[in-house]
């Protein structure tokens, strides 16, 4: 399966750079409200969102804003409140600036921060930060990396990370809150080590980096939703497919029978032969 290729115009080592700024600020903005008094409501499709979403939201655009002004924004919560950009061109970020709102209001650590670029329907850079864990995963044409933070509030220096291939008896992973009837199904038809549940796109991450091999998603997911981890794990060597075959595809928009940047369900995987894809 190809992957995509660094664009001839961008410095991806600069754009990496600027995405991770972008992310560890949000997360540090995150982090102020996280396991205190969460100010929570309820956007039309009623699906939470809390004060801190719409904080880390603001710090990622005015870093994209500043660095790349050129290239439009496709984030979660200006979605929400209307405001879509009216042309995405070939190439547009998108952002999710608090994935897994349910975990984070809930007290678990399993929520991130995703920022991705998209050239040609592609997430060809991403950057994917968990703060509660001090976690930090980057992935593009160079392959994908990890770093974490130390107790100083430093980062280790960034090592390659790369996807394992499948074992026999895989080890798969689950949305924590969303995981549906057709998900369980799915699993139990395999020979699996063991199903863990996981939240928010750290199920790319922890595939990305050999610790699991198998994320079957049969729930509603969009856009900003997955873009950025699979930029981490197909840059360690891994691959997001729809279930009946084919890329996710990114900037789907004008489908009568679907939502504007709505995913197909999927599978990401670790390192697999293409017969088995």
């Amino acid at each position: 399966m190809s992957h995509p290729t660094a664009p001839t115009d961008l410095s991806i080592t600069a754009l990496i750079a600027r995405l991770t700024s972008a992310a560890v600020e949000a997360g540090e903005v995150i982090l102020l409200e996280f396991g205190g008094d969460i100010d929570c409501d309820f956007k039309a499709d009623e699906s939470p969102v809390t004060r801190a979403d719409r904080a880390a939201e603001v710090v990622i655009a005015k870093h994209l804003r500043s660095a790349y002004p050129g290239i439009p924004i496709v984030a979660e919560e200006e979605i929400a409140e209307g405001h879509v950009p009216p042309d995405l061109g070939m190439r547009f970020f998108l952002v999710d600036p608090l994935d897994g709102t349910k975990e984070f209001i809930a007290g678990l650590p399993d929520f991130t921060v995703n920022i991705a670029l998209v050239e040609d329907g592609r997430p060809i850079a991403g950057v994917v930060f968990a703060p509660a864990y001090g976690e930090l995963y980057t992935g593009g044409p160079d392959g994908a990396f990890k770093s974490r933070r130390l107790r100083d509030g430093s980062y280790t220096p960034v090592q390659r990370i790369e996807a394992r291939l499948r074992p026999s008896r895989p080890l798969a992973l689950a949305s924590r809150s969303h995981r549906t009837l057709e998900t369980n199904l799915y699993l139990e038809k395999l020979p699996l080590e063991a199903v863990v549940p996981v939240g928010s796109s750290l199920k790319f991450c922890r595939i990305a980096e050999g610790a699991a091999d198998l994320y079957p998603c049969f729930g509603r997911t969009m856009e900003w939703d997955t873009a950025a981890g699979q930029a981490v794990l197909e840059g360690a060597g891994g691959n997001v497919i729809r279930i009946e075959g084919g890329d996710l595809g990114y900037g789907k928009r004008g489908r009568a029978e679907e939502a504007d940047f709505a995913n197909p369900h999927f599978l990401a995987t670790g390192r697999i032969s293409l017969p088995e894809l």
